[in-house]
Parts: structure tokens; C-alpha cells; sequence
């Protein structure tokens, strides 16, 4: 007997996409597939057993806004949200602008993305910082997330001293990400990084800062690293809040002096990863003094 055919089910329905799910529950959905395919060295990929593909689902291929949000459905393609131009905040499309080549921001998704599980994503950063929400669906229920709470993998963030405020949640069985909610507020001053590397070994991951200032007044600030882990020193951002602009160089080093107590007190990370966290923070805070 040869070798089980595959199975690619293309459903246009919530209703019937769960229906599929249910009658086979090893099946894996399917967006624009470059994650599966991402490292397989062969002409032909690897693909799983049974496929729920979700290009035929409307809508999840659907862009909104309103006069509050932007929202975007979970299949729409990387390169359609960098062609919105403005209306999408800064730092997202910083970040989607360094993912890949054209041709890969022309197939892969923004829900595949965030959903990948080997690590958090590019994506994930900004959408933190953003203060973004997640619908996720389940074929009986429809919640909302933060995107600060929400992992596709093992999260690990804060450390024994600063604990994180609420626990983090994954994707549950038989649950899809289906839309992202972006708050469409006003950023002043942003600046994101995406850590490559020339050896197999070298850290990566993407940081962001972003500030907001009132009559030179700095409002908010956020500071997120994203990788393995997410990185985020709350205390260190409120040392800033209602400081005045430009800042003083002396507040900017105190709070490098912080993201460095904050690094010691994790578990132990590589020494270059350190580096490039505390070199990106110092460089970002030194742009806003005289």
C-alpha cells in the first residue's frame, strides 16, 4: 500500500472550517505557509498530513479602520499592510519592511507570523508596544487579548523581582487567530532594530522604542525587546514619564545604568545580546537630549 495521500481542505466558512477541524483534529492551518516551509532544503517540501488552508476564509483578508483602530484580518499579506502607508504606526512598519525579501512579504501573513512557534515573532514586538489586541476564534467562542499577554511559545519574561502583572496565554486547541486590532494613537519619536547575525549562534530578535511628548513633555515610552523572551522594564519607563524634552543626558545614562540592573536580575543571556540591547537603549535615549 503506498503512503496516505494529503489532504487540503479550503474552507469558506468559520462554521465549516470547524467542522473540518473537528473531524480532523490533526489537521494544521494553513496562511501563507513560509514558516513550514522555512527550512526544508528540498525541491518538493514536507508538508503536514491534512491542511486547512485559509485563503478562501473573506474575513480574514479584510482591512478596516475606524477613527480608534485600524484593524487587520489575520490572512491579510505583509506587504498589503506596508502599502497602507501611513495609517499603519511606524514601528510595524519598520519592523514588517525587514522580514525577508518582496517576495517572501508577498506570502507571508501577519497572523502567520505572529502565531509562529518557534520563538516570538517580528511581529510581536511593535504589536506590544502598540498596546495591540488578538481575536481568537474557537468554533463555540470568540475572545480578545492583549498582545502583551498573548504567545505562540514558551514565554519566559520579568524576572523573580519583577514578576509579569498577568499571565500569558497560547493559542488553545482547535483555536485561530482571526483579526488584530491596532490603536491608532499618535507616536512622536520611534526607533526600531531588527539583530542579525553572521554566525549561527549569534543572538537576534527585534527592539523598539517609541515615545509620545506633550508641550516637550515626554508622556510615554516603551521599551520592548523580543526574541526568545520579551523584555520590558516598566519601572525603568516611569523614571522618564513627565521628564522634559530634550533630556537630560544624565537622566538618559540613569536609565541605561536601570536596563542594566534589570538584564542582571534574568536569567543569565549571551554577553553580545546584552550588549546589543543596552547599546540600542543608550543610542535611542541619547537622541531625545541636546
Amino acid at each position: 500500500m503506498g503512503a496516505p495521500r494529503n489532504q487540503v481542505f479550503f474552507p469558506t466558512t468559520f462554521q465549516t472550517l470547524f467542522s473540518h477541524w473537528f473531524r480532523t483534529p490533526d489537521a494544521v492551518p494553513f496562511a501563507g505557509g513560509t514558516d513550514i516551509i522555512r527550512y526544508q532544503g528540498s525541491r518538493i517540501p514536507k508538508l503536514p498530513q491534512n491542511i486547512l488552508s485559509l485563503d478562501k476564509l473573506e474575513e480574514l483578508h479584510r482591512i478596516t479602520r475606524t477613527e480608534r483602530y485600524l484593524e487587520i484580518g489575520a490572512m491579510v499579506k505583509l506587504s498589503e499592510i506596508i502599502a497602507l502607508g501611513k495609517i499603519v504606526p511606524e514601528a510595524l512598519t519598520w519592523c514588517l519592511e525587514g522580514i525577508g525579501g518582496p517576495q517572501v512579504r508577498n506570502l507571508a501573513t501577519i497572523g502567520g507570523n505572529i502565531c509562529r512557534k518557534s520563538h516570538y515573532s517580528d511581529a510581536s514586538v511593535p504589536m506590544i508596544a502598540l498596546d495591540a489586541q488578538y481575536e481568537l476564534r474557537t468554533a463555540t467562542a470568540t475572545r480578545w487579548i492583549s498582545a502583551s499577554r498573548f504567545s505562540s511559545c514558551a514565554p519566559v519574561s520579568g524576572s523573580p523581582a519583577r514578576p509579569v502583572d498577568v499571565p500569558f496565554s497560547t493559542l488553545g486547541s482547535q483555536e485561530l487567530l482571526t483579526r488584530i486590532r491596532i490603536p491608532l494613537e499618535q507616536w512622536d519619536y520611534g526607533v526600531y532594530t531588527k539583530f542579525t547575525s553572521r554566525e549561527p549562534d549569534e543572538p537576534t530578535g527585534g527592539i523598539v522604542f517609541i515615545i509620545r511628548n506633550q508641550k516637550n513633555v515626554l508622556t510615554d515610552i516603551r521599551i520592548i525587546y523580543g526574541r526568545d523572551i520579551i523584555l520590558r522594564d516598566k519601572n525603568t519607563e516611569a523614571l522618564l514619564i513627565g521628564k522634559p524634552l530634550p533630556l537630560n543626558r544624565k537622566d538618559a545614562f540613569n536609565c541605561v545604568d536601570h536596563w542594566k540592573t534589570y538584564l542582571a536580575a534574568l536569567p543569565p543571556m549571551e554577553d553580545l545580546l546584552q550588549a546589543r540591547i543596552i547599546n540600542f537603549i543608550e543610542s535611542s535615549l541619547l537622541g531625545l537630549t541636546d
